[in-house]
């Protein structure tokens, strides 16, 4: 395997078959791997509108997390189950170890990657943290964001994906027509199975203590609204 620091050319699409799933990844540049995870409703795509830059310098991994995108999945998730699927990933690549991040939901999953593949994280980038520790919970805002994200996945079951355009109705109205187009062509199954995992609100740690045993470098970048608060990144 390799141990992070590749240079060669890399791009393309790539599918990995691993526990019940076909799981979806676009590679482009060249450098040092950097696996980058899109938040909850959205797949590559967004990934790429927020690093995408990333690929000049860096070899860029951005899948479309289990039951997003085209990596289709209707059954039940778990964040230790994500965080496999990033190892898997590796493995499939032949990398030894990576820059691990993500956003909103993607933060959790590398964050939980990390935990549980410590010698695998190179380095760590959380943007826009949602989870402050089981021991903590959820604030009242997220509790109602999450309900209303279950709300949708079940509907979005029933009448399809179109039943998700209330979640992005506060977006500015140029996000808010990307995150429409991309989320057209989501299987609706899958839309439930992730609407259902981040609506029971489990976290992917018991509590924030737990962070004192991550050495791996690690960036937090604030988030800034009611579902992403600020002070999770301090």
């Amino acid at each position: 395997m390799e141990n992070g620091s590749s240079h060669q050319e890399r791009a393309g699409a790539l599918e990995l078959e691993r526990a019940g799933a076909r799981l979806y990844t676009v590679t482009q540049g060249r450098g040092a791997p950097v696996v980058y995870l899109h938040g909850g409703f959205a797949d590559h795509r967004a990934s790429l509108v927020h690093v995408g830059a990333l690929a000049r310098t860096r070899w860029l991994i951005t899948p479309d997390v289990r039951a997003a995108g085209r990596s289709h999945y209707a059954g039940a998730l778990s964040w230790e189950l994500l965080a496999d699927d990033v190892a898997a990933l590796l493995d499939h690549l032949g990398l030894e170890r990576a820059v691990v991040g993500g956003m909103s939901a993607g933060s959790a999953i590398a964050l939980r990657f990390a935990l549980r593949h410590p010698d695998r994280a190179g380095g760590l980038v959380l943007a826009a943290p949602v989870y402050a520790g089981a021991d903590r919970g959820l604030t009242p805002a997220q509790r109602a964001a999450f309900a209303a994200m279950d709300a949708a996945g079940r509907e979005a079951q029933r009448v399809g994906v179109s039943a998700l355009r209330p979640l992005f109705e506060a977006l500015p109205e140029a996000i808010r027509a990307r995150a429409l187009e991309m989320v057209a062509s989501f299987d609706p199954a899958s839309v439930a199975a992730t609407a259902r995992f981040l609506a029971s609100g489990v976290q992917p740690i018991a509590a924030l203590d737990v962070l004192a045993t991550i050495a791996t470098p690690t960036l937090v970048i604030p988030g800034a609204d009611a579902e992403h608060p600020a002070e999770l990144a301090t």
